[in-house]
């Protein structure tokens, strides 16, 4: 296959790979935070799969003949500024950010993937599958409002504010880079199809919410 630089494939790659770089930096930060060990344990460990998932998409743009700094260096300001209009200020909110927050990210990736060929697309497919993190914030959030129902309130204003910020830049990013909005129109087939598409990642997103003991 020949050098796709300027492709869906290669864009939708590299917000990836940039993606994947950004949460092991967020969830080495995070685990500082932790109010336990067993906390701070298991946020390492996550932060260590994410940086495995960036070098594997990192591998592959290579094997497609591009260089992944060129590949990601678009998406830099877009996902910095997201990360940094929505820097979590306790634990909990990191955990909410991260459940939510990426959840949709990767939602809404994943429809993309679905348009690509193998074995891109098993590949985007098997980096966005969940690394136990799911689980562990469900838990530790259930946890915290069940000793204090005052939080649900607060984490419930939190996420809408992250879905907010994550569906805007989202969006930017797809209007700034004809590549993977023609791969989107193609693949839905047309703008019902868009439709379609934007409505199961927002039920996505209620399930979540619902999942955390929050107010979508």
């Amino acid at each position: 296959m020949p050098p796709v630089e300027n492709t869906a494939v290669a864009d939708l790659l590299g917000v990836l790979a940039y993606a994947e770089l950004t949460a092991f930096d967020r969830l080495a930060e995070d685990a500082r935070m932790a109010p336990s060990l067993t906390g701070r344990a298991a946020l390492a460990r996550m932060a260590a799969a994410e940086i495995g998932h960036h070098f594997r998409l990192t591998a592959r743009l290579e094997e497609l003949g591009v260089d992944p700094s060129a590949a990601m260096e678009p998406f830099v300001s877009a996902l910095d500024t997201f990360h940094e209009s929505t820097r979590p200020s306790t634990w909990l909110e990191g955990l909410v950010k991260a459940y939510v927050g990426d959840g949709l990210a990767a939602d809404f990736y994943r429809e993309i993937a679905g348009f690509l060929p193998e074995p891109d697309r098993g590949l985007v497919l098997d980096v966005l599958a969940d690394t136990g993190y799911a689980d562990f914030a469900v838990r530790e959030v259930r946890a915290a409002i069940a000793a204090d129902r005052s939080v649900a309130g607060r984490l419930a204003l939190w996420g809408r504010r992250l879905v907010g910020e994550a569906m805007t830049r989202s969006q930017a990013v797809i209007a700034e880079h004809d590549p993977l909005a023609e791969l989107i129109i193609s693949g839905t087939g047309d703008l019902s199809g868009v439709g379609r598409l934007i409505e199961r990642i927002t039920q996505a997103h209620t399930a979540r919410m619902k999942a955390l003991g929050l107010n979508p």
